[in-house]
């Protein structure tokens, strides 16, 4: 199985400021998929260990492996200037 074959989540917009704001939402969207942490370990070529450790919002985790799990998983990160987040978009 491909993360290309399954549907994207369904809306995850939220603000992110912790860690741990970000382990909810890749869980949300794991789950949203069908997935178990070692489904999506296995896909992103990690350790179960990472995708445990990310759900709970470690905040020592390697970016750019963040970064893959999310982009494989259909997610994005956008960065803007604070105020400029308008809802709907």
């Amino acid at each position: 199985m491909y993360m290309a074959d399954l549907a994207p989540p369904k809306t995850l917009s939220d603000r992110i400021r912790y860690s741990e704001d970000l382990g909810k939402l890749v869980r949300q969207a794991r789950t949203e998929q069908s997935l178990l942490q070692i489904d999506l370990a296995g896909l992103a070529g990690t350790g179960n260990r990472f995708i445990v450790d990310l759900e709970r919002g470690k905040p020592t985790l390697q970016l750019q492996k963040v970064l893959d799990v999310l982009d494989l998983m259909g997610l994005e990160v956008i960065v803007q200037r604070k105020g400029t987040h308008q809802h709907g978009e």
